[in-house]
């Protein structure tokens, strides 16, 4: 894995150039993964009354938006990739942003929940402190975030034409205590197996009320 030293918004657009030439195959690829542990862990958390407001962050191809939706809640998607976009409104009949993660523009107090499946560690580690902040804000008081984050010794690069970082438990935990969160649960995915073929850390967080 190389470190890059490029200008964040130049990471930006050539990680999402290369979702968005391989949409489809990434669609093929992921829709159906059982990400249910995932699913049922953010809504067993969330304290407010159903129907659930949702932002799904990084939503993809939008297969988890049909799952919040399938489940009677109100899922908002999110997405950098132009083609992701469009896929998630078509597949999922949900509102879908458009929005590059490091410049997003998210309502304050909005959302009962956030759901960062396999989205947050694209972030730079520069600018990880400032988008976990504006996941809080957009959190109602007593509001839920999950992520899952291929996890490890915090390395950050280039993985093909996709950049991330991958944090382990400890830096993740201080990144989200500092962005105001307190922690709920953590585990390790696919669920089932011996810890070094589970190479998803997932975590849970309130933000206080």
């Amino acid at each position: 894995m190389n470190v890059s030293f490029q200008p964040v918004n130049s990471i930006s657009a050539t990680t999402l150039d290369d979702y968005n030439q391989n949409a489809s195959g990434f669609r093929a690829g992921t829709w159906n993964h059982d990400v249910s542990q995932n699913i049922n862990a953010l809504l067993r958390h969330i304290q407010a009354q159903p129907p659930y407001r949702i932002l799904d962050f990084g939503c993809g191809p939008g297969r988890d938006l049909a799952a919040f939706k399938s489940l009677g809640h109100i899922p908002v998607g999110l997405d950098g990739s132009s083609e992701f976009v469009s896929m998630a409104r078509e597949s999922s009949g949900c509102e879908v942003w458009h929005q590059d993660f490091l410049s997003l523009a998210l309502p304050s107090v909005e959302f009962d929940g956030v759901f960062a499946n396999a989205s947050l560690f694209h972030v730079p580690g520069a600018d990880i402190a400032r988008v976990l902040k504006q996941l809080h804000r957009c959190l109602k008081p007593g509001g839920v975030l999950l992520s899952s984050n291929p996890r490890g010794g915090n390395q950050e690069g280039w993985n093909g034409a996709r950049y991330g970082v991958y944090h382990d438990l400890t830096s993740w935990r201080r990144l989200l205590d500092e962005a105001g969160f307190i922690e709920l649960e953590h585990y390790y995915r696919p669920e089932g197996l011996p810890r070094e073929q589970q190479p998803w850390l997932v975590t849970v967080w309130r933000k206080p009320d």
